[in-house]
C-alpha cells in the first residue's frame, strides 16, 4: 500500500483506499482500552493503522466477507482519543463526532474518513481477503483484518480538525 498522506486530505475529499484496515466495534474497542490502560500487549499493532467501524454480516457461500458497512460512529467516541493516542492514523465510520474527538484528531495529526451508510453489500465487494484476527468470541464484532481495493470514502474530518458537520469547536 502507498503511505497515505493524511497532511494532504482535506473535510470533503473523495479518494478510493486501497490496503489493510481493520475492523473493530464497540466491545474491540472496550478490550482494547481496557488492555491499554492495564499496559498489556495489544492483539494488534495500532501504529499507523486505519480501524473501520463495522461488524461484518456472515459470510455467503462463495464470498470474501458478507455485508460490511459502517456503524455509528459516536458509540465509539469515548474510546477514540485514546486509540488515536496510540498511533491509529485514521478511522471510517458514519456520523459526528464529539468535539473531543475532533480535538484529539487535529492532536494526533489523524483523519476521520465517511463510509456510504445503508451500502454494506456494496462495499463487500471492495474487499479482496478478510480474516478475523482478535478477539474472536465477539463474533462479528472480532478484530477482522482487510485488504481493500479503492474502498470509496469521504474525509469526514481532517487532521487540521476540519468537519464536514460543521461541529463548533
Amino acid at each position: 500500500m502507498r503511505k497515505l498522506k493524511i497532511e494532504n486530505l482535506k473535510a470533503k475529499d473523495k479518494l478510493f483506499l486501497s490496503g489493510v484496515i481493520y475492523t473493530a466495534r464497540d466491545q474491540a474497542h472496550e478490550r482494547l482500552a481496557e488492555a491499554i490502560k492495564k499496559h498489556k500487549k495489544l492483539p494488534i499493532d495500532l501504529k499507523d493503522r486505519i480501524i473501520y467501524y463495522c461488524g461484518p454480516t456472515k459470510t455467503p457461500k462463495g464470498k470474501i466477507i458478507g455485508s460490511c458497512g459502517p456503524t455509528t460512529s459516536s458509540r465509539m467516541d469515548g474510546f477514540t482519543p485514546l486509540l488515536l493516542k496510540k498511533g491509529v492514523m485514521g478511522i471510517i465510520g458514519k456520523g459526528s463526532r464529539s468535539k473531543e474527538v475532533i480535538a484529539a484528531i487535529k492532536k494526533n495529526k489523524a483523519v476521520y474518513f465517511l463510509a456510504y451508510a445503508g451500502c454494506g453489500a456494496l462495499l463487500s465487494k471492495y474487499v479482496v481477503k478478510a480474516k478475523p484476527v482478535a478477539y474472536r468470541d465477539l463474533g462479528p464484532e472480532a478484530i477482522y483484518e482487510l485488504e481493500v481495493k479503492n474502498f470509496p470514502l469521504i474525509v469526514g474530518i481532517d487532521c487540521r480538525g476540519e468537519d464536514i458537520y460543521g461541529t463548533k469547536r
